[in-house]
């Protein structure tokens, strides 16, 4: 087996995360895995992964010294390998090693490449996907599956309400939580429209931090009141089950280890109650063992 495909240093780019990264991986191979083998004998046209933040295609966790690999790479060695993906990077350095490793990838998968901003290519994406599905009209056109996991605040709402229009496409979507603790106090009283106001697609964020931020000794409150909020525009969009009584249980928190501190959630988005169900199988364990109660 290629180096680019195994958890090792390869000289290629690579760039470098925290341990928490395995535990975020860890649910998104859970589920790919779940939603592959589950598909891939359905007569789907398509069955799409995207990942709109795609990386180079591997990780270095610099605290325990380890490589592991990157979200693209685990879904072009999915169980059944998907018939497309569409990776999407801003960085063309990154882009061009994530070239190259997944070029080390024996698969029949057709692999879409874009350097770019994410949030200006789904037009485009999304253009081509509805037009491909126009042709058939059948609900066995196409199935996708859309990664959103930036670094930071960089998904915008008009990037997921755009992606909504495909009719079956599910979403795992990351939720900034250390992000949003960082940005919201400097933007609340900002009359520039905001990077916060651009995640969550209006204001009303902000009058929701207005009745919470007296109480910052219990910021999740906060966020869970932002959660609910950014999850009823969601159930708007026509995804189902996004206010179910179990949400904790399926919106996986991940923390700093050292300080257990929250980084962010991963929220999960189907239009389908099969999806929610796979997502819940996904999460049940941690990747550390731990059963989770739901």
């Amino acid at each position: 087996m290629s180096d680019y495909l195994r958890p090792v240093s390869d000289e290629l780019p690579t760039r470098k995360f925290g341990p928490w990264a395995v535990e975020k991986l860890y649910y998104l191979t859970e589920y790919i895995a779940r939603f592959s083998v589950s598909m891939h004998n359905k007569p789907w046209r398509s069955r799409r992964y995207i990942d709109l933040f795609a990386g180079t295609g591997k990780l270095y966790i610099e605290e325990k010294d380890t490589y592991i690999l990157g979200s693209p790479l685990l879904a072009l060695t999915a169980p059944q390998p998907f018939t497309e993906c569409v990776f999407v990077e801003y960085n063309q350095d990154n882009l061009n090693a994530l070239k190259k490793r997944c070029g080390a990838v024996v698969t029949t998968t057709t692999i879409h490449y874009h350097n770019g901003d994410s949030n200006v290519y789904v037009q485009q994406l999304v253009a081509r996907i509805q037009a491909e599905d126009q042709k058939h009209r059948d609900k066995w056109s196409s199935l996708n599956l859309a990664f959103l996991d930036p670094d930071g605040l960089e998904l915008t709402w008009a990037t997921v309400a755009k992606l909504a229009q495909v009719k079956k496409m599910d979403l795992i979507i990351h939720y900034s939580q250390g992000g949003l603790n960082r940005t919201m106090r400097k933007y609340f009283a900002s009359d520039d429209k905001t990077i916060v106001d651009r995640f969550f697609g209006d204001t009303m964020w902000r009058e929701i931090y207005k009745r919470h931020k007296i109480d910052r000794k219990q910021p999740d409150f906060l966020h869970r009141a932002l959660i609910d909020y950014y999850k009823s525009k969601l159930k708007k969009l026509g995804y189902v089950g996004v206010l179910s009584e179990d949400e904790t249980g399926i919106e996986p928190l991940i923390r700093n280890k050292k300080r257990n501190a929250p980084l962010y959630r991963l929220l999960f988005a189907s239009k389908h109650e099969l999806g929610h169900k796979f997502w819940k199988s996904s999460t049940r364990q941690t990747p550390f063992g731990q059963k989770r109660l739901f």
